[in-house]
C-alpha cells in the first residue's frame, strides 16, 4: 500500500463529513424548532454522558502517548473538560445546559436518563481509545473538523427557536467553539505528521469513521426514545 500524499489524506479525512451527525434527523427537528422541552432534556441528559465520558477518553490516551510533546498538547485538553478547580470546565457547561432546559443537576448527574444505546456508543468509545494505538484514538477526535460550523448553527437555533432557555445554558456552546477550530487544526496536524504508513493513514480514516458512528449512535437512541425515530 503507499502512502498517501498529507493533501490526498486529508481529503479522504473531510469526505467522511457527511457520515457526522450534523444531519441526523433529531438536529434537523432541532434546529427547525419543532423539538419538545421533553426531548431537549432527553437530549441534554444523555449528552452529559458524552461530555463526562471526555476527560476519560483523553486520560487514556495520554496514558497510550509515549511522547512528552504530545502528552502535552493533549493534557489541555482534560483541562479545558474538567477545569482547574470544580464550578469550572465544559463538563460544567454542559450541566448548566442542562438546568436551563429544566432538568435538576442531580437527576443528570445520577444518569437515571441516559438510554442503554447512548450508554453502549460512549462506552464503546473510551474502550477503543483505552485499547487501540494512540493516534488512531486522537484521529477518532477529528470530528472537530466538521463541529464548529455546526455549533455556531446549533447556538442560533436554540436562542431562536427556544426563547425560553435563559442565556447561561449556552456557555458551553460559545466557549466551545472558540476552543474547537484551535483544536481540530492541532488534531489534524498530529495526525497527518504521525500516520507514516498507508496502513496507519486507513486505520486512522476508519477511526474516525467509528466516531461518527458513535455520535450518531447517541442520537438514534435519544431519537427513538422520544417517539420520533423508527423502530
Amino acid at each position: 500500500m503507499t502512502l498517501a500524499a498529507p493533501d490526498d489524506f486529508v481529503a479522504e479525512l473531510r469526505a467522511l463529513a457527511p457520515r457526522y451527525w450534523d444531519s441526523h434527523p433529531f438536529h434537523l427537528r432541532m434546529h427547525e424548532g419543532s423539538l419538545s422541552k421533553h426531548e431537549l432534556q432527553a437530549w441534554a441528559a444523555n449528552r452529559w454522558y458524552y461530555q463526562r465520558c471526555i476527560a476519560q477518553k483523553d486520560a487514556a490516551i495520554l496514558s497510550n502517548c509515549p511522547l512528552p510533546d504530545v502528552r502535552r498538547q493533549w493534557r489541555e485538553r482534560i483541562i479545558w473538560h474538567d477545569g482547574t478547580q470544580p464550578g469550572e470546565g465544559g463538563a460544567e457547561n454542559w450541566l448548566r445546559l442542562a438546568e436551563a432546559v429544566g432538568l435538576t443537576r442531580e437527576e443528570v448527574l445520577d444518569e437515571r436518563h441516559v438510554l442503554p444505546g447512548t450508554r453502549f456508543a460512549v462506552d464503546a468509545y473510551v474502550t477503543f481509545a483505552r485499547t487501540k494505538p494512540w493516534v488512531e484514538a486522537v484521529a477518532s477526535g477529528l470530528t472537530e473538523m466538521f463541529s464548529g460550523a455546526l455549533m455556531r448553527k446549533r447556538l442560533a437555533a436554540l436562542r431562536e427557536q427556544y426563547p425560553w432557555i435563559a442565556e447561561e445554558g449556552f456557555a458551553y456552546f460559545t466557549s466551545r467553539i472558540k476552543a474547537v477550530a484551535g483544536e481540530g487544526k492541532s488534531t489534524l496536524d498530529l495526525v497527518v505528521e504521525h500516520c507514516v504508513t498507508r496502513e496507519q493513514q486507513e486505520k486512522a480514516i476508519a477511526a474516525l469513521s467509528f466516531k461518527c458512528d458513535v455520535l450518531r449512535a447517541v442520537l438514534d437512541a435519544v431519537d427513538y426514545y422520544s417517539g420520533k425515530g423508527k423502530p
